[in-house]
């Protein structure tokens, strides 16, 4: 049964390993995969989740489905588990700064559609700071904001935050939103392509609650027409784009997810009114902690040495952007698959 607990109680009776222990089966929901990424047998994981339960005195975890989750009270255990954590990382970082090193530990998660933005921030991030480990999770939206909400990583990359998000946020760069074809699609070749008659095609949409289909779907309502049903619905934008080569249809994206597709491949950027769609990348950090000091050394990059980089990542966008519309004919495509075999 629930008891009161003295003062001192927690501190006293748990141990830094229950706190470990109670973080993996929680993030996880599985004692299984929690032992295994904690190199422990299971009962030894059940073992600690029961004295941790037993010195709160409060259930921590339930089953429901296959999977456990956790109760009121274990999600505030499991954000004090962070608090710990940050804390006992942050005094490392200190006593590294000390020894003149830099060392230490950043989980960084991304959308998918920036998972070449991440890559590129940390590539340059990581030259300065050689020394620091980098884990990097490439999501789609919802998880992504169900990982913000458990506080599982340091910084996160999106687009436009929901609000109510429990977040620090801030503008990286633009993520402007293009419409693409298939490079021989009639369209590639026109210019002022009205609306109205794009949404005539055949669309290919992301899921919904993607970020990107509610900023078209947005556009769409604003200028008073119907959005159609979709031909096709993905999950991921590597679906999409080999759905536009296999002339399925037409798409909406971020620009940057042809980043690294050469301007004479398969897929052109279509001139239509209305487009790009303004958007831009935000850099998040959980609200409400104190970043540890590797998370503070990297938001202190990307507001000072970062800003260029950014500048020149976003210039470089807008020039491919040009060169990605200009006609693209089959010679073209077949030349260039020629040189890369």
């Amino acid at each position: 049964m629930p008891r009161s607990l003295p003062v001192g109680t927690l501190a006293k009776y748990t141990t830094l390993r229950q706190l470990q222990v109670f973080e993996a089966v929680a993030r996880l929901g599985s004692f299984t995969r929690a032992a295994d990424e904690l190199y422990l047998a299971q009962p030894t994981v059940s073992m600690q989740i029961k004295k941790l339960t037993n010195s709160i005195g409060y259930p921590l975890l339930e089953q429901i489905g296959q999977r456990i989750e956790m109760t009121e009270i274990g999600r505030d255990v499991y954000t004090a588990c962070h608090d710990v954590f940050g804390a006992l990382e942050s005094l490392e970082m200190k006593i590294a700064a000390i020894q003149g090193m830099r060392k230490g530990h950043l989980k960084l998660a991304v959308l998918t559609s920036a998972k070449y933005l991440g890559p590129h921030l940390l590539g340059a991030f990581l030259r300065h700071y050689p020394e620091i480990d980098i884990e990097l999770k490439v999501t789609n939206r919802e998880n992504l904001l169900k990982r913000i909400e458990r506080h599982d990583d340091d910084i996160y990359i999106m687009g436009q935050p929901p609000e109510g998000l429990e977040a620090e946020s801030f503008p990286l760069v633009p993520n402007p939103l293009v419409a693409m074809a298939r490079y021989d699609h009639p369209l590639a070749q026109e210019t002022h392509i009205p609306l109205k008659r794009l949404i005539q095609e055949p669309l290919i949409m992301r899921e919904q609650g993607s970020g990107t289909r509610a900023a078209f779907e947005q556009l769409i309502t604003a200028k008073g027409m119907t959005l159609p049903p979709p031909k096709m619905e993905f999950a991921s934008n590597e679906a999409i784009k080999q759905a536009i080569v296999a002339g399925l249809g037409i798409s909406f994206m971020s620009r940057h997810s042809l980043v690294l597709e050469g301007t004479d491949g398969p897929i052109s950027i279509l001139d239509v009114q209305g487009f790009p769609i303004e958007r831009n990348w935000y850099l998040l950090y959980p609200k409400g902690r104190n970043p540890s000091i590797v998370t503070q050394t990297f938001l202190d990059f990307v507001a000072n040495e970062g800003r260029d980089l950014l500048e020149n990542f976003e210039a470089e966008m807008k020039d491919f952007q040009q060169r990605r519309r200009k006609p693209i004919t089959k010679k073209t495509v077949k030349s260039t698959q020629k040189k890369k075999a």
